[in-house]
């Protein structure tokens, strides 16, 4: 334990973020370890000493001062002693120093694990901290492997040593979307997880809050609080609803979310791959908010449900039907999830 062992512990500490105070509380644990397995009978007796300024790690057993030695792990004559500390006497302590290299080798191994497990504990410990400040944000990653049988995709996440693989499942996927090793792709951080194999970080290409954070980064205006998404129903890779409103009477929330000719909705559906995205004026009067919901389909009339159910019966012409219903009821879902009430669909005589 010398001037080169305190300089490797500097290079981890520079290299790695973890801090030179952890490894040597770790390696003080370590070396407690490897002398409690050659001294077994003496575990009480043992302690580690680190000097950082003389740059030594030395190691004693206290020995009580004996007339009579009936235990040599943890007693000596009082002749011994004085060897160690000239003023000693009959009942007094006596740290001995112990040599390093008189160590077992499989103390010495043990010893070693310890160290070697606590640096791949403060690298799990830093990358869970790094993800976990990243959860509900939108990462960049890169395609490292696609698994043919289930489908499901590694994505190397992170950047420098704080780097992760995150494992992108089938059904967080974009339906039609083919991803190939080195593929760079932007994913959403819905979860990060503490496991016995690291950090567990959890990631979608089809949560909602993928489009609502690719708008934040898109729109000036969302992305200052001057125009806020209020709620946002997806069906990834065909259709997207999204309500916002404007904190600012001089600023269209719908205009500014699409933009200039529809250029920043339209790079939004491009990293989406051609998703489509219906953006509406969020209104606190239900009827008003569950009409726009409906759009493109035109609403005659928005019946509320009585009482506090959250449910209505919107009122189209008959040839708008089809529209406000959409493939498959997919208009309607989505208008539904959106505002959150239940909306049965008519024609006025109905």
């Amino acid at each position: 334990m010398n001037a080169e062992f305190f300089a490797a512990l500097d290079d981890i500490e520079q290299e790695k973020g973890i801090s030179k105070a952890y490894m040597l509380d770790r390696i003080n644990q370590a070396l407690l370890a490897a002398l409690k397995k050659d001294h077994p009978t003496a575990a009480e007796n043992l302690f580690v000493h680190v000097d950082e300024a003389g740059q030594k790690i030395e190691l004693y057993i206290r020995k009580t001062v004996v007339d009579e030695v009936e235990d040599p792990d943890i007693q000596m004559l009082l002749d011994e002693a004085r060897t160690y500390n000239k003023k000693a006497e009959l009942g007094d302590e006596v740290n001995v120093p112990i040599e390093t290299k008189k160590f077992g080798r499989i103390a010495a191994q043990a010893a070693k694990q310890v160290i070697i497990q606590g640096i791949r504990e403060a690298e799990r410990g830093m990358i869970y901290a790094e993800f976990h400040s990243k959860e509900h944000e939108i990462l960049t990653g890169t395609v490292t492997r696609v698994e043919p049988r289930s489908g499901s995709v590694s994505v190397r996440i992170g950047s420098g040593s704080e780097t992760t693989e995150a494992m992108l499942s089938p059904h967080e996927q974009v339906r039609g979307e083919e991803l190939r090793e080195g593929n760079r792709v932007k994913v959403y951080v819905v979860e990060v997880r503490r496991s016995t194999r690291g950090p567990q970080v959890l990631i979608s290409r089809t949560h909602p809050g993928l489009v609502k954070r690719l708008f934040e980064l898109e729109v000036p205006e969302i992305g200052e609080g001057i125009v806020e998404i209020s709620s946002i129903a997806r069906e990834a890779g065909s259709r997207t609803k999204m309500a916002v409103w404007s904190n600012d009477d001089q600023v269209d929330p719908v205009g500014a979310s699409v933009g200039p000719r529809g250029g920043r909705v339209a790079a939004i559906v491009d990293e989406l791959g051609g998703e489509k995205i219906d953006i509406i004026q969020y209104s606190e009067n239900p009827s008003e908010f569950i009409a726009a919901a409906l759009a493109p389909a035109e609403v005659i009339d928005i019946i509320l449900a009585p009482g506090e159910e959250k449910a209505c019966r919107a009122i189209v012409p008959n040839d708008q039907l089809s529209l406000a219903i959409g493939k498959e009821g997919q208009n309607a879902r989505l208008a539904a999830r959106l505002t959150g009430y239940k909306i049965d669909i008519g024609p006025p005589d109905a």
